[in-house]
């Protein structure tokens, strides 16, 4: 009586992980492939479709039919390494008719039940090749890949190609500098509502560009000159621009006078303790 190889449950992530690729198995695709495969071999699967690929012994004749000789032995045998080596021939087998390694499952995803859900894709890809190398069966499973086109050029034709710009890099079609200004060249401004004749070229801006229209620097001041504040009511007249008008303030009625020079003493009176001014004056007469 043979045994199956166990690892125990799994915990944790990979439990999450094993879940998920669980929920990607379809049983709609299972049926399709358990037509294909009894087209193809004549075998029929038993209902658990998984545990009848498990020994290997129909995988090898699938493969077998596809591309004859590909596993010269089948093993028969009850022995689980058998069945183990009947899946690791028919990995290798895939794989020489033309599968992808990325496509392809590892044995242990079937013979220890890891991921069904590769087992399944594996199934799938390799119904596609087999489609696209000319084995056509009445089960439309599999998608038939493109046939390879290869082109060979000759070497003036590849050399002349380096200088085309290809569609997918843009395309200078309908592109002129013809009438552009050089850089760093004046450019006037024109206005049509003003009677100015139009500009003979592009060098001349339009309003929707900007305009520098009525502005002037006539009658401005130089940077840092000295202005003078004057006041409309007092009667003075501005001499100049550099009158600054009181909404700029003023220092109308301002005066130092009686000021203490900076840093002069300054005498501090006290009512309580000092005689005014007057009676001080008396005490300094009768003295």
């Amino acid at each position: 009586m043979s045994t199956q190889f166990s690892k125990g449950p799994t915990f944790g992530l990979s439990a999450d992980v094993r879940n998920k690729l669980a929920q990607k198995y379809d049983p709609q695709t299972e049926e399709a492939l358990r037509t294909w495969i009894h087209e193809v071999t004549g075998r029929t699967l038993p209902q658990d479709f998984m545990q009848g690929l498990k020994d290997g012994v129909i995988l090898c004749e699938l493969i077998n039919k596809l591309q004859p000789g590909s596993v010269p032995k089948v093993n028969h045998s009850a022995l689980n390494w058998h069945k183990l080596e009947n899946i690791t021939h028919f990995v290798r087998a895939i794989g020489e008719y033309g599968l992808k390694p990325y496509d392809m499952f590892e044995a242990n995803d079937l013979f220890e039940d890891m991921n069904h859900t590769q087992v399944q894709g594996t199934l799938i890809t390799l119904a596609g090749v087999a489609k696209t190398k000319g084995f056509y069966t009445k089960s439309d499973i599999g998608v038939k890949y493109a046939a390879k086109k290869q082109r060979k050029f000759n070497p003036d034709k590849m050399k002349g190609g380096e200088s085309i710009i290809s569609q997918q890099m843009g395309s200078n079609k309908f592109a002129s500098q013809k009438g552009m200004t050089s850089y760093g060249t004046r450019r006037h401004l024109y206005d049509p509502n003003m009677g100015m004749e139009k500009p003979a070229d592009r060098s001349t801006i339009n309003l929707q560009m900007g305009t520098n229209k009525c502005a002037s620097t006539a009658g401005m001041f130089a940077l840092g000159t000295a202005r003078q504040v004057t006041e409309k009511n007092v009667n003075l007249e501005p001499v100049d621009s550099t009158t600054v008008s009181l909404q700029m303030g003023t220092n109308k009625v301002a005066s130092q006078s009686g000021q203490t020079p900076m840093g002069g003493s300054r005498l501090v009176y006290d009512r309580k303790y000092c005689a005014k001014p007057n009676e001080q004056d008396a005490i300094d007469f009768l003295n």
